[in-house]
């Protein structure tokens, strides 16, 4: 990973064959960015999505092997627990121009990744909501 302060925020490289949230989320462990903005694009392979079913309270999740365009990546960083939390959506395509999206479960760059993280003051934080079944803002 290679990074650099612009103002504000950060401009963030992910390497070739290094985790996305991993990688994101130990940078703003190191810098204590506990809230935030995250966006990206690049290239990444074997991508796992979800989408979250509110009635059963669990996600569909699908692995997608291969490389794909990141076309979007659009996420906040909130407390979890103590830690930084990567909560990101992402849209993905395929070699035939096919498109997928969902949450992010995990993706490692196939190419480049190319990411802005722009810090945001406060303390919001995660909680379980068992209402929903998740974590959720409380501000």
């Amino acid at each position: 990973m290679q990074y650099r302060k612009a103002g504000d925020r950060y401009f963030v490289y992910i390497e070739k064959e290094e985790s996305v949230l991993e990688t994101l989320t130990d940078f703003c462990s190191a810098r204590k960015i506990n809230n935030g903005q995250v966006f990206g694009i690049g290239a990444i392979k074997d991508v796992e999505l979800g989408a979250y079913d509110p009635e059963t309270k669990h996600y569909t999740r699908k692995v997608f092997t291969g490389s794909y365009e990141l076309i979007s990546f659009q996420g906040n960083i909130m407390l979890l627990d103590g830690k930084p939390f990567i909560h990101a959506h992402v849209t993905i395509g395929d070699h035939d121009f096919k498109v997928k999206g969902g949450h992010l479960f995990a993706a490692i760059v196939a190419a480049v990744g190319e990411f802005i993280v722009l810090p945001l003051a406060g303390d919001a934080r995660r909680e379980p909501n068992p209402e929903i079944g998740l974590a959720t803002w409380k501000l």
